[in-house]
């Protein structure tokens, strides 16, 4: 009777089972998402190596700053805003066409480019580095995402005449050598780890909370938020109500 009971008292529950074999899955994703950092972290330390005979792939377009504004007072000011927002666009040609429709009819038009956005994120990141002085030629708008099905704000240059387009020669001078093992292990590990059920064990297990893309809603107004429509009470309504509790006063 002893050994039967020393028996089914090692013998573990399904629950204790089940928590062990997830406890041990968790373990191996998180031992593989590391891994994957540091391959990661290794392929973009490789070092470039220059090319004996450089070449030309295509143009390259993007922004500077306008020679007349550059020579006035502000020209370093709108130099460093530029930094922040410029933007570059590639093509095979130097007339950056794209095809169009049009009646009907397939027609060759001038590629559009436009300045970057700055998002409400990068607009408080003390590392983005834009000064008090630089934030004046930003407007704030305010824009619907279809994606995360709320409204993103973000902040837009409003002096774009400062800068002009200007295209160059896309020249080839240096190359990264490829480690093909590593490149095989790699891609297999993201197969495995960018995988939405492994992903989103990831984010819940690592970074302590899922759905990390849901970032602080800027300015919201509580009234209109559903956490707070049934406390529409004001300050004097709830001194009333506390008052209406306790009584008259009898002095």
């Amino acid at each position: 009777m002893e050994n039967d009971n020393l028996l089914f008292s090692r013998l573990r529950s399904a629950r204790s089972t089940k928590r062990t074999v997830r406890k041990d899955i968790i373990k191996q994703i998180r031992k593989k998402y590391k891994r994957s950092e540091e391959l990661w972290s290794i392929k973009i330390n490789i070092p470039w190596i220059p090319l004996e005979n450089p070449y030309q792939r295509g143009f390259i377009r993007f922004f500077v700053v306008r020679e007349d504004v550059m020579r006035s007072k502000d020209g370093e000011l709108f130099e460093g805003i530029l930094k922040k927002i410029n933007t570059s666009m590639f093509s095979d040609s130097r007339q950056f066409l794209k095809k169009k429709r049009k009646f009907g009819k397939r027609i060759y038009v001038e590629k559009e480019q436009k300045l970057k956005r700055v998002s409400s994120w990068s607009w408080n990141d003390p590392k983005f580095g834009l000064t008090v002085q630089e934030r004046q030629y930003f407007l704030k708008y305010e824009e619907y995402c279809p994606y995360r099905k709320c409204n993103e704000v973000y902040y837009e240059f409003i002096e774009p005449w400062r800068f002009i387009l200007r295209v160059r020669p896309h020249m080839i001078t240096h190359y990264k050598p490829i480690d093909f093992e590593l490149e095989k292990e790699y891609a297999e590990l993201e197969s495995y780890v960018k995988h939405h059920k492994i992903a989103g064990i990831v984010q819940k297990t690592i970074y302590g909370k899922s759905n990390s893309w849901r970032t602080k809603k800027e300015d919201l107004h509580l009234i209109k938020s559903r956490r707070y429509i049934a406390c529409r009470m004001s300050a004097t309504e709830i001194a009333e109500s506390f008052m209406d509790d306790i009584g008259p006063t009898i002095i």
